[in-house]
């Protein structure tokens, strides 16, 4: 039996370990060990891939399980930290937001993340599109950006005199971000993806510029840099797809 066969799936069920822990974090309240595990989990789901390449493992059940796995690591996993945090703020006088108060099912609407994920990776699975890019924003990223938000709360919640706790804890705020993050992920917007068929800038240039800005603001603003880099993805993939259009006009 060929060892390394089954060393991308090993990986992929780290992945799905994290995800379970980090359910099992956010139950319990404790939104920061969460996000650590999903961030492991994330590293994970990108060694998979590439131990998959690097070895020319390449398989059906690989393709499925990795699936499996980001449901429960981007899909249920933020769902359920959003969901804590609309617990969180449902319990806290929202003055001038009696909807808040007076509806105890409102925080149920963070789900609304895990049904998107599912239909997402669902469409991903059948859609010969998004071999060499994606077509919506992928569910890491939308996790990612989630899991950010109790990082930044935890470690950096003020910004000079201005503390970002403010925005995080407005439910509104996180019930909008909801709703955007799950249109985003079945949106038919091309989004480039990561993979470098050669290393060359001419080809590349979108990717190295993406890389070393979101790199930049990592090293000057840490945590509070994520959700800037999420959407800076976006806004880099549509002046790509634009750059694009406008070559094959010409």
């Amino acid at each position: 039996m060929q060892i390394k066969k089954h060393i991308p799936n090993a990986i992929t069920c780290g992945n799905l370990l994290c995800g379970c822990l980090a359910i099992i974090s956010a139950f319990k309240g404790n939104l920061v060990e969460s996000a650590y595990l999903v961030g492991i989990a994330a590293v994970l789901d990108f060694f998979d891939g590439f131990a998959a390449r690097l070895l020319n493992v390449h398989s059906e059940i690989g393709k499925q399980l990795d699936s499996l796995a980001d449901m429960v690591t981007f899909g249920v996993v933020p769902g359920v930290i959003i969901y804590t945090m609309l617990l969180h703020t449902s319990n806290v006088p929202q003055e001038g937001n009696p909807f808040i108060e007076q509806n105890q099912w409102v925080p149920f609407i963070a789900f609304l993340i895990t049904i998107f994920s599912a239909l997402r990776l669902a469409k991903f699975n059948i859609d010969t599109r998004q071999t060499q890019s994606f077509i919506g924003l992928p569910t890491p990223a939308s996790s990612i950006l989630i899991c950010s938000l109790p990082l930044i709360q935890a470690f950096q919640p003020t910004i000079g005199n201005f503390n970002l706790n403010t925005i995080i804890e407005n439910p509104w705020v996180l019930l909008t971000l909801t709703i955007l993050l799950s249109y985003l992920m079945i949106a038919e917007l091309p989004l480039f993806a990561l993979k470098f068929k050669s290393f060359g800038w001419p080809d590349n240039k979108i990717r190295y510029s993406f890389l070393i800005i979101s790199i930049l603001l990592m090293l000057f603003f840490q945590f509070i840099a994520i959700p800037f880099i999420i959407f800076l993805y976006i806004i880099f993939s549509i002046i790509n797809n634009f750059a694009n259009k406008q070559k094959i006009g010409n």
